[in-house]
């Protein structure tokens, strides 16, 4: 059996190959051949071409057929078109970006996405909306279509913010910057209460891979991924800090004004939730998370320890001018006398038998 893998040296890469060899497929990956990665294994064939374009793809494909391929990168709808009559299976990876409300969260009433956001959710309407969020709206339909015409039987992913290994846009990093430059408070938007679904490379693989093994459940289908526990931007910070020994203080800033902390929010998004619900794929393919949240979050740390060079230091300026706005106005409500007031449980709790009031007249 032959597969394909658009894409491969992104965060699930290494896992979604190794896990189509340990099938038995013979694995080809198809990328620009910009970088490459060591975990992918050093017998897999490599075909250098453009996913982004027609023509390259084309003559990337020339004379090519496979029995499974699986897009990660590259412009999806054009893969779609360029791999009919090539295969008949197609798994193909998307985002969440698509979903209304996610990135312009004030584009929906009530503001932000429902919670939490199943596939059938709302969704960008037009180029005149959300570029973006369409074009990756519209990729999902060009694909359903292929898959509606015959042409393949294919299903598509929504990854969440991916982190592990080899992750493109690592949000961790700004985080244990800050524990390296030994910061002891950090800035969060409403107290870091945001929850928000991400997914660990390894699992967000597996998800994909499922979809290998169930080709019939997984027909036609688009399903939202994500690690099955979901967290606060709060958790998330304590527990990459933890991993390094270290605990911060968190400092709450209304999300209007915690300008310093974009950078822990997708897209420097707003503090609305961003929960997928995952339901679907854990119905239809038995979706469970192959590495537990709370060890993904070590490894990523511990990988990133290893392998990322220590970049350029940050500029705290202005972080630290909202901090001495913010210690200046806790020390003033702290001097604000206040004594709270004992709270009782609602329901009678009567001494003896027959007691028609207790002792607080309930």
């Amino acid at each position: 059996m032959k597969a394909l893998v658009v894409g491969g040296t992104g965060p699930t890469g290494p896992y979604i190959i190794k896990g189509l060899m340990a099938r038995g497929y013979e694995v080809a990956m198809f990328h620009r051949g910009s970088h490459e990665l060591p975990e992918n294994p050093p017998e897999i064939e490599h075909i250098h071409s453009d996913p982004h374009f027609r023509e390259t793809l084309d003559e990337g494909l020339k004379g090519r057929d496979f029995d499974l391929v699986v897009a990660t990168y590259g412009r999806i709808r054009l893969v779609a078109e360029a791999l009919i009559g090539k295969t008949p299976r197609l798994i193909a990876v998307g985002g969440a970006v698509g979903y209304r409300g996610m990135v312009q969260p004030y584009a929906n009433r009530p503001p932000g996405m429902p919670i939490p956001t199943r596939e059938d959710a709302q969704r960008i309407a037009s180029r005149e909306e959300f570029e973006f969020g369409w074009l990756i709206r519209h990729t999902e339909d060009v694909v359903m279509a292929q898959h509606a015409a015959g042409h393949y039987n294919a299903t598509m992913f929504r990854y969440p913010m991916v982190y592990g290994p080899n992750s493109l846009r690592s949000l961790e990093w700004h985080i244990m910057k800050r524990v390296r430059d030994k910061r002891r408070q950090i800035i969060l938007p409403e107290g870091g209460l945001t929850v928000l679904s991400r997914g660990y490379a390894e699992n967000m693989a597996h998800a994909v891979l499922l979809a290998t093994d169930k080709p019939e459940a997984s027909a036609g289908k688009i399903y939202n991924c994500a690690d099955e526990q979901g967290m606060t931007v709060a958790h998330w910070v304590q527990m990459i800090a933890r991993a390094m020994d270290w605990e911060f203080e968190i400092c709450s800033l209304p999300g209007q004004f915690a300008y310093s902390a974009g950078d822990f929010l997708l897209y420097h998004n707003s503090v609305h939730h961003q929960i997928m619900d995952t339901a679907a794929i854990r119905q239809d393919l038995g979706y469970r998370d192959v590495v537990p949240m709370q060890e993904a979050i070590a490894l990523t740390v511990q990988w990133m320890q290893q392998h990322r060079p220590d970049a350029a230091p940050l500029d705290y300026t202005l972080e630290d001018r909202l901090l001495a706005v913010y210690n200046e106005t806790k020390e003033r409500l702290q001097n604000i006398p206040f004594t709270p007031a004992p709270v009782h449980h609602s329901y009678a709790h009567p001494k003896k038998p027959g007691e028609g009031r207790d002792h607080r007249n309930r």
